[in-house]
């Protein structure tokens, strides 16, 4: 039985979790207008190998220097859309999180300036990389922490390929929680066969940023609350749009407290290289679903040989929703018949939802309006009607005819006789 307790809770977040500011539910309607993602170099066509694309992100540029590759990250406060109508106070790498993909050949030499403009003191941690011991970035350990306003520098040969990630070794619990992370991805010097047509770049991380509030809170443990590739949750997560026939490459990395299994629809993938390395042909197998755990980066590889639009995302529930509440109680199958009445009498504008399931709250959105800078549970509208999802959620398109993968190509058109369609 529900105590008025609960049945206060369930109004109260009625009014906040299941709801949204209008001006997410018009821009979640022009999900074929994304910027899409390109990949990280002008210099494709001349390079050995295929450069990133990193989802509603870029890569980090660099200037040779007497036969060295030098980058400069700066760390420092961001602030960073997760979603149209949630803007998210951060900490990140020159001016956004995650930071800049570093993308670089095994055999390099690299030289990374890194300049804190934090309020507190940082590291960089390489998180995967063969280096010497003092280039490996724990604060105390390793190197003296890198105070506000100074610059260090880390010089260091790759001597290895594969993806990797790097972040804080400092305050980490803090500094992870709030945003600093990025990729690292190091080719082959070699060229790669089968050679690889698209190669993106996705960092899973989950948040915990309450209802009405504007910055994540890194004492949270478990109860997080809004789930995102690169730092982005659907509807506002970059399509990956690839030709018919293309080999195609996923790098995944999460740095979140949770791990997370990463599904495909269409098609089964072959996870191919590990933060540890690549994975012999012989230790591979087709899975339609990877288990990417804390810490960790996985490598899936498949031919796009099925046109359409697929979706890719996150295969915990939760993981795909936004603004998750977990104390909310229960009301499925409960009769709410006159109930809403009364309630209204203390909270007005106050709806009884929930006995039936929760898809009405993704048709609340056209009429109702949320607290400040907190999105709704589910969002998204695709070609016959509301997708219902949130969180880690995209869709991979491909296409037979693509004249750029510049551009998003819109919604798929079906041949005829190929939809489910009503019967009765």
């Amino acid at each position: 039985m529900l105590t008025r307790r609960q049945i206060l809770i369930s109004a109260l977040t009625s009014l906040a979790g299941g709801t949204l500011l209008k001006k997410a539910q018009a821009a979640s309607q022009k999900n074929e207008k994304h910027t899409h993602t390109k990949p990280s170099s002008k210099d494709q066509g001349r390079a050995h190998y295929t450069p990133v694309a990193t989802p509603n992100g870029n890569t980090l540029p660099y200037k040779m220097k007497n036969g060295v590759k030098e980058f400069h990250l700066i760390a420092e406060p961001v602030e960073r859309e997760f979603g149209p109508g949630m803007t998210v106070k951060c900490w990140g790498y020159n001016g956004q999180t995650p930071g800049p993909t570093i993308e670089a050949v095994e055999g390099d030499r690299l030289r990374i300036l890194v300049t804190n403009r934090l309020p507190e003191h940082t590291t960089i941690h390489w998180h995967g990389i063969f280096l010497p011991n003092g280039m490996d970035g724990v604060g105390g350990l390793n190197q003296p922490h890198i105070k506000p306003g100074e610059t260090y520098v880390y010089e260091f040969t790759l001597r290895q390929h594969g993806t990797f990630k790097y972040h804080p070794h400092a305050d980490e619990m803090v500094q992870l929680a709030v945003g600093m992370m990025g990729m690292f991805v190091v080719h082959p010097k070699r060229p790669e066969t089968p050679e690889i047509d698209r190669d993106f770049a996705i960092m899973l991380h989950t948040w915990a940023i309450h209802p009405g509030t504007y910055r994540p809170d890194p004492a949270i443990m478990l109860d997080f609350n809004i789930f995102s590739f690169n730092s982005k949750v659907f509807p506002a997560v970059d399509h990956l749009v690839v030709k018919t026939g293309d080999r195609v490459r996923i790098r995944i990395a999460n740095l979140s407290m949770d791990e997370h299994p990463i599904h495909i629809h269409g098609h089964a993938f072959r996870v191919t290289a590990t933060d540890g390395g690549q994975i012999p042909a012989a230790g591979q197998w087709p899975e339609t679903t990877v288990l990417v755990p804390v810490g960790a980066t996985r490598d899936v590889e498949f031919i796009a040989d099925a046109p359409g639009d697929w979706a890719f995302h996150c295969h915990k529930s939760h993981h795909t929703m936004n603004a998750m509440g977990h104390d909310v109680p229960n009301t499925l199958g409960v009769n709410q018949e006159g109930l809403e009445a009364k309630i209204q009498a203390m909270l007005p504008g106050y709806m009884a939802m929930g006995e039936k399931g929760m898809a009405e709250h993704a048709d609340h959105v056209d009429h109702m309006d949320g607290p400040k800078n907190t999105l709704p549970m589910m969002m998204g509208k695709g070609p016959f009607g509301n997708i219902e999802m949130g969180g880690m959620f995209t869709v991979v398109k491909v296409r037979d005819r693509l004249h750029s993968y510049d551009t998003d190509p819109g919604w798929y058109k079906h041949p005829p006789g190929t939809v489910a369609h009503r019967l009765v």
